[in-house]
């Protein structure tokens, strides 16, 4: 293991996120290694970093902090890779559906745009 540890601030800038969202993800449970050094100050590490990145690519996947939460207890209980990746796996597929929904809505909503722009140009004469 690696005993390089970093410190918030560079850890905020290498993730380009806030060190209040760091500490929120380890307030909420997301983030439950973090080590302390001498007046409490926060040192992380690559598993950390590792971890946060997971959760920011899980985030820009659609997937809320409940569901990763949701995750994260249902490793605390199972130990289980097995069964945390088969719920990862199920949660994914609800948020593909979701988009694909979206997708056919927006699709609708382009078409009916179309037409009624097609509709304005002719009565404009164009």
């Amino acid at each position: 293991m690696n005993d390089k540890v970093i410190s918030i601030g560079a850890l905020a800038k290498k993730l380009e996120m806030s060190q209040r969202t760091i500490r929120y993800y380890e307030e909420i449970g997301l983030l439950n290694s973090i080590k302390r050094i001498e007046g409490g100050r926060r040192v992380y590490t690559d598993v950390d970093l590792r971890r946060l990145k997971l959760i920011k690519r899980l985030k820009i996947m659609g997937m809320t902090l409940s569901e990763m939460q949701e995750l994260e207890a249902m490793w605390a209980i199972e130990k289980s890779n097995e069964k945390v990746l088969k719920r990862l796996s199920e949660l994914l597929g609800n948020h593909l559906k979701r988009i694909d929904d979206r997708i056919a809505d927006l699709d609708i909503l382009r078409n009916e745009i179309t037409e009624y722009q097609e509709r304005i140009q002719t009565k404009i004469g164009k």
